[in-house]
């Protein structure tokens, strides 16, 4: 594992069945039909992005780095190998913590008509794996304490559910994994 330094760019990931691309501005056209569902938010609250918030938000994003440069935001679109449709995406959101390791914040969302096929976890099983070999010595993620799918998602990662709530969120960490 090599320390992080700075912070690293993300790469095109492959998996089985799904291609990572790092998040560009130019998907969002593309990507808006399928994140485009009210749906999408029973979890996390909001409503769905216009075409315009959402290409201002990739843009914003695909810079890799907070304003200040205190985190490093990974993101990623999820491409389906048998079709070319994109089905969703990953992120993660990396920081030092008090004690200067590297924690990664994850994150994962699965178009409607795409869920309930595996791509959540086969795609940050890929992103998780890559993060390890960059130097995050923990990953975690924020689930909503009813989300199955997400916490199905969160264990098989390794994570389990803590203590913490934020927003209504659990933590769920690998405790350093």
């Amino acid at each position: 594992m090599t320390p992080l330094t700075q912070w690293p760019l993300a790469e095109r990931l492959t998996t089985s069945r799904l291609s990572l691309e790092p998040l560009r501005a130019e998907h969002a056209p593309e990507a808006f039909p399928v994140f485009d569902d009210a749906r999408l938010h029973t979890w996390t609250g909001g409503k769905p992005y216009t075409l315009e918030e959402l290409q201002a938000r990739y843009t914003f994003q695909a810079g890799g780095t907070s304003p200040d440069g205190s985190q490093g935001w990974l993101n990623w679109m999820l491409r389906r190998a048998d079709d070319g449709r994109l089905a969703g995406t990953v992120q993660a959101t990396l920081y030092r913590t008090g004690s200067g390791e590297v924690e990664a914040s994850l994150a994962w969302v699965v178009g409607v008509e795409h869920q309930g096929g595996g791509y959540a976890g086969e795609a940050a099983r890929a992103m998780a794996d890559w993060l390890r070999t960059r130097g995050a010595t923990s990953l975690v993620a924020f689930i909503h304490p009813d989300h199955e799918a997400s916490a199905g998602v969160a264990r098989a990662l390794g994570l389990t559910p803590t203590d913490e709530v934020a927003d209504g969120e659990v933590r769920w960490s690998d405790s350093g994994h």
